[in-house]
């Protein structure tokens, strides 16, 4: 590091970490990425080897996540796994009636 690092002049902030593994996020950092407490965050690293942290949504936040979701067919699902199915069984029926 180039130098000690003064609160709110960059994007980074050392904090100390716990023989534990602990560490506390600075506030300014859970603001922005909306982390709040108490909660749960994510790490996950990136093919670059970046580390990205991010909050993980709770159970009651999720609550109904799919019926407030637009859909974006009309057709309901059993209609499309038939129709998967259908398609399904006539290219391996012509895949095996082409094979004799």
């Amino acid at each position: 590091m180039s130098g000690p690092e003064r609160p709110g002049t960059s994007d980074r902030e050392v904090v100390a970490v716990t023989k534990h593994g602990q560490a506390t996020i600075p506030k300014r950092f859970r603001e922005k990425s909306g982390i709040d407490t108490p909660g749960k965050v994510v790490f996950r690293e990136t093919e670059d080897g970046t580390v990205i942290v991010e909050s993980v949504r709770t159970p009651s936040e999720m609550r109904g996540f799919a019926a407030h979701s637009e859909a974006t067919t009309d057709t309901l699902a059993t209609e499309i796994l038939h129709e998967k199915r259908d398609q399904d069984r006539e290219e391996r029926d012509a895949r095996f009636s082409t094979e004799e």
